[in-house]
């Protein structure tokens, strides 16, 4: 009967419109003071314990670190290293996209951060070279996707951290997936883009593939596609470490 009516009081706080996080809350402390021989000092000492967890810090680490790229020009500098890299390729602008969302997953692990970032740049300049809005838009928001699988993921580190499963086997179950969803993703874009026509971009000569690729170093150095398999840094470093140089790229390139 108590687990009804908490299940009623659930579905009815979410229609009121009150946020998710409250509505568990709320849900949750009722239905701890209904179990029996409880000691009430137990709920906050589990709260605590709960938020005890020296995995989580490196969550609002990557958050921040994917807020100041978005705020400096490293997402702009990893666009057009993309280019050069896929731009020849018919509907180039889309595969772009695509392989900036996989390099993006690397250093922000957080799919709305991906979103943020590249969307906001690549969305405008696809409907101007001739992409209609639900390609430009779905392109974006299914590339996006990748930024919880690639690691760092911070899904996976919180998943981590509930369950007490290992950070480093979960990052390396998602690189193969993501690489091999974002693979699939650029065969039906060049699919769609030999249907439509879209625009190719001139093929990069060596010196400006070298050139973007430099410019673009020390974020794929600061990521995790480096540190982490690299045995250099872990999680905790990672969000850190990119973090300071995400605070860099905004000085130099915002700042000054």
């Amino acid at each position: 009967m108590i687990g009804l009516l908490l299940l009623g009081l659930f579905i009815l706080l979410m229609v009121i419109g009150i946020p998710i996080a409250f509505v568990i809350g709320i849900v949750a402390l009722l239905g701890f003071m209904n179990i029996p021989y409880t000691p009430e000092a137990l709920m906050p000492v589990k709260m605590l314990n709960g938020l005890d967890s020296f995995v989580l810090l490196s969550v609002p680490l990557f958050i921040l670190a994917a807020n100041l790229m978005n705020s400096g020009q490293i997402s702009q500098k990893l666009i057009d290293f993309a280019l050069s890299v896929v731009g020849h390729i018919r509907g180039g602008l889309a595969h772009a996209n695509i392989l900036v969302s996989m390099l993006f997953a690397g250093i922000s692990g957080a799919a709305q951060a991906d979103t943020a970032g590249v969307g906001k740049i690549l969305i405008p300049n696809m409907k101007k070279q001739g992409y209609d809005n639900a390609t430009a838009v779905g392109v974006t928001a299914a590339s996006s996707t990748i930024g919880v699988i690639i690691p760092p993921s911070i899904p996976m580190i919180i998943f981590a951290g509930l369950t007490n499963v290992s950070v480093g086997a979960l990052f390396l179950v998602g690189i193969i997936p993501g690489v091999l969803i974002g693979g699939g993703m650029m065969v039906l874009i060049y699919i769609l883009a030999k249907k439509r026509k879209y625009p190719v971009y001139q093929r990069a000569s060596l010196s400006n593939f070298f050139k973007q690729f430099l410019d673009v170093l020390p974020a794929l150095f600061y990521s995790d596609h480096f540190n982490w398999r690299s045995g250099i840094g872990n999680i905790y470093g990672n969000g850190s470490s990119g973090f300071c140089f995400d605070l860099y790229c905004y000085y130099r390139y915002v700042l000054l």
